[in-house]
Order: structure tokens, then sequence, then C-alpha cells
């Protein structure tokens, strides 16, 4: 396995403008050339990155003697007092902050009696990633039937990473539309792009954890430190779910439905079988997750210890159950007709069903923030019958993705324009503080970038939405997204007290005609983000 960073953060940049750049394959044909080149060059550097970590010399302290397995129990028995309830009714609990997201799923794993279903847009083998997967690994070693679904854009791994897990007897492995990462060579990559730009460009952003059919995990966060305030440079700020009951059988079903797709790949088959690995070791992972430099003491304490903290949350009022949940999941291959970047999906067709309902009030969290005509004709017709509109985006000293920044920075007076309110979260946003330091310390020793990365949206005061839609083109119309939508006003004040938070100075700037806080950052930055504007609004 690999024991550090696959790729840094500006290695994780390249790969979304390697992705971005094949966008300009869509110009006459000296452009396209000229592009051809560029994304050669960039995806060789790319592949210049990879490190190979399988020389580092094994752990000569046995750290994981040190560390109690978890309580022999299982899912059963610690659901048992709500078995009833999940058998007709839905339970809810919003996970606001990236410890308690963390520490629900290695909970999950450490307890889990059959299967552990894992659907990823980005999955890292970096400090989470490799903590996770001990978990995974352990999990499998009970007989635990663990799948395990990533995209194949941004695997950020090794093949041999990829391998020796899937080597597991209990684990398995595919990969969803290959063809420009894992198993093909940089000539192979570069032909799919010529000649099937519309297939490279649909991807599976679908994020769902499912344990046992009867837990479900799904939101905003992928698997990587700065999903779970563990990154010391650039965390999110970011927004999952956790389900229990009769909704879960909708999260099933909608994974096996990837899983079962054409598009989804066994990872043994993109390699040659010479590559297969037959007698996987997991020690030095086992040592890995065990070292409390890697894994901090008190964190693994309260997984150990999380079957008080789910009695806290059944009495609280953290956990709500309704007769009626909606999860919302594109198809795989969603839009594959040959018919341009255009043509929405499920999750498009229902978030525009909630916009059109609203009588009062919109309010909207998405990191990237790229608006259409037909988008912001949406907004205004919904503003103009007195709908109140706000929408908390990245800035650009607060966005992980300039590009994306580009194309909303040249319609950010559009949108305005329509009646709707615009904010920018601040990178330095104080409420940072309160959730970095809810669960996984007491006290910050660092003062990381915070981001947002919540994709969510409450609809007058009593529908939320949480899922892994962004506010743009790509999501609209090219990746596979997941939404659950919570009719439920007790659910709605939860989420909008974090909310509203975040729409406050200390948090955010309100952009208005004659304000924005652009010129805050470097003048690099800004030369970046100007650069960027060549690129296609259809494919960001």
């Amino acid at each position: 396995m690999n024991y550090s960073n696959f790729l840094d953060s500006e290695n994780d940049l390249v790969v979304k403008q390697t992705r971005i750049i094949l966008s300009c394959l869509l110009m006459n044909f000296k452009t396209q050339i000229f592009t051809c080149l560029i994304l050669f060059g960039l995806l060789s550097f790319l592949c210049s990155c990879k490190s190979d970590h399988s020389s580092l010399a094994p752990s000569i302290e046995d750290f994981c003697a040190a560390v109690h397995p978890v309580k022999n129990t299982s899912l059963t028995a610690e659901l048992n007092d709500v078995a009833d309830q999940m058998k007709n009714t839905s339970g809810v609990c919003v996970l606001e902050n990236g410890g308690a997201s963390m520490i629900s799923r290695a909970w999950l794993c450490s307890y889990a009696e059959q299967t552990i279903d894992i659907q990823y847009f980005i999955f890292s083998t970096d400090n989470i990633g490799l903590i996770a997967c001990d978990y995974l690994v352990r999990a499998a070693d009970r007989g635990v039937k663990v799948r395990i679904l990533i995209d194949d854009i941004m695997v950020d791994a090794s093949v041999q990473d990829i391998l020796t897990l899937d080597a597991h007897e209990n684990i398995s492995i595919k990969i969803y539309n290959p063809g420009i990462n894992i198993g093909k060579s940089l000539v192979g990559k570069l032909k799919n792009v010529i000649t099937d730009f519309r297939g490279v460009n649909q991807r599976m952003h679908n994020k769902t954890f499912i344990v046992d059919g009867k837990v479900v995990i799904t939101g905003g966060r992928n698997i990587a430190d700065e999903y779970f305030d563990f990154d010391h440079a650039y965390n999110f700020r970011d927004r999952d779910v956790l389900l229990l009951g009769e909704v879960c059988q909708d999260v099933s079903n909608s994974f096996s439905e990837f899983w079962d797709d054409a598009l989804s790949t066994d990872i043994r088959s993109l390699v040659d079988e010479e590559d297969w690995i037959s007698d996987p070791n997991f020690e030095r992972l086992h040592q890995y997750a065990c070292n409390p430099e890697n894994y901090w003491p008190q964190i693994r304490n309260k997984v150990a210890d999380f079957k008080t903290t789910i009695e806290a949350i059944k009495e609280s009022n953290e956990l709500f159950w309704l007769e009626e949940l909606e999860f919302i999941s594109d198809k795989p291959g969603k839009n594959d007709e040959t018919r341009g970047l255009g043509g929405g999906g499920k999750t498009t067709e229902r978030l525009i069903e909630l916009v059109n309902s609203a009588t009062h009030s919109v309010d909207i969290q998405s990191p990237y923030l790229i608006t259409t005509e037909l988008s912001r004709t949406i907004f205004k017709k919904a503003v103009d019958r007195g709908v109140r509109i706000r929408i908390l985006t990245n800035s650009l000293a607060s966005t992980d993705n300039i590009e994306a920044f580009s194309s909303y920075q040249s319609d950010r007076k559009n949108l305005l324009a329509t009646g709707v309110e615009v904010y920018e979260f601040r990178p330095d946003a104080a409420v940072r503080k309160k959730i970095m330091t809810e669960e996984l310390q007491t006290k910050l020793d660092f003062t990381p970038i915070f981001g947002l990365h919540a994709k969510t949206m409450v609809v007058d005061n009593h529908i939320s939405v949480i899922g892994t839609f962004n506010l743009d083109p790509r999501s609209a119309n090219l990746n596979t997204e997941c939404l659950t939508i919570i009719d439920s006003k007790e659910v709605a004040e939860n989420v909008m007290r974090g909310i509203e938070e975040e729409f406050k100075a200390e948090n955010a700037w309100q952009i208005r005609g004659d304000f924005n806080p652009d010129g805050m950052v470097s003048k690099k930055k800004r030369i970046k983000t100007w650069t960027r504007k060549i690129l296609p609004k259809g494919i960001l």
C-alpha cells in the first residue's frame, strides 16, 4: 500500500485542469492539435508525479499491540431498539462536521456484519484514505463483503495499491468509465479523449457509503484529508447526512444499478494478468493506521465509544424519523446520447421542480456556481413572484477550482441582475474554528484555508436537499449525481442554523454590483483565473 500522499494539492489541481483542458478539443483542427500537445504534456507531468512508495521500510515498532479492538458486538444489536421504526420509516441525522462524519464511517465499518458498499468520486490514499482502507480490510477479515466503486478520472492511488486491496478475498473494486487514467497507455488515453470527448466527460459524482443495507452516509464528502478537517493547509466546509431504515433500500438499489452497469469495470480486467496480486500483505497498512502520529488516539477512542454517541443522537433533537424520504440518483451513463453536452437528468429535473415550487425562500450552498441563461431565468421567475433566493459559493480566495470560478466570475453581474443575493465564502471564515474543534481537536494550532464544499438547498424552510450536485453545467448535464430530499421543518431548522451562520460577515462577503473580493488574492491568481475564460462553460 501507499503510505504518503499520492499527489500533493498542486497535482490534484493538475488533474482537474487536465480534465477541463479536454474541452478545447471542441475547437477547430489547429486548436485541437495544439491542445493535444498541451494535454500530452500535462498527462506526462501527472504521471511523473506518481512516486513509488513500495520501498518504504516496514515499521520496527508494533504500534498495533497497544490498540484495543472494538468491543465484540454487531450493527444489528446496536440498532435493535429502533428496528421496528426502521421497517416503515426513515431516520435522518445531518453530519455537519468532518470529525463526526469520519467517526461515523469508522464505527460502522467496525460493527458491520455482512456488507459494505462504497461509491465515491475521489478516494485518496492520503492519511484519511489509508485509515479508511485499514478499517475496510479489518472488516473484510471478519468476513464482511466489501465492494468499492470509484470514478476513473480522479483515482488518487497507484494501480498496485488498488490491486493489493482488491486481492483480499472479500474485497472487490470496480472503476467507473475507465479509459483516461487506469490501465491505458498515454497514447491510448489521448486517443480516447480525441475520439470520445463526450464519453470521457461523463463522470460518476455519486457519493454513498452503505453498511448492511441498514445505514447510509451520503452527501458532499469524498474520502480525503481535506473533507474531514484533517488537512493543515486547506479544508472543506462540507455536509453529509446519515440515513437509517426504509430509504436505505433506495440507496442500495442505486448502488447495485451502478455496480452492474457495463461502465463499471473490474480493476483486474484493466491491467495485465501478470500484474495481479495473489497474496496481499496488509501488515504495513495496519501499522500505519495504528501509529498514533497518523491516527490520533483520541479519535480512535471516540470510535470505540461511539455507542454512547449514537445513544445521545437517538435521545437528542438531531435524529428525526420520517414517513417519507426521497433519495434520487441519476442513471449510469447519464445522457449518453450523442447530442452535445446538454440534456439534464433526474437530479437536475427535481431541483428545477423544487425551485419552481418555492413560495417564499430558497437558500443554497454550492462550491461551484456557473449559471446559464436557463438557470438565471428560473431564478428570476422565482424572485419576480416574491421568493427570496440567497446563494453562498466560494470566493476566489477560498476556491480550489479557478476554472469554475472564472466562468462564474464572467456571469456574476448577470446573476445579480436577476435579484438573487450572492455571498462568497471567506478563506478565513470564523466558523472554521467551531467546526474543526467539535470532534477531532480542542483547539487549532494551525490556520488552514477554509473552502466551501457543501451542496445544500433549503426551500421554504421545510425542504432540505443534501447531495452531490453543484450548480454548474457539469452536474446538470454530464456527471451522475445523487440527492437526499428531506421534507421536515425540524431538519430544515437544523440545517438553516449552519447556513445562516455562514451568511454572516465574519464568514462570507456579500457581493454587490460595486463590490467583490477578487482583489484580495494575488495578482498571479487573478491572471490565472482570467486565462481560464477561454474554456467552454458546458464542461465546467
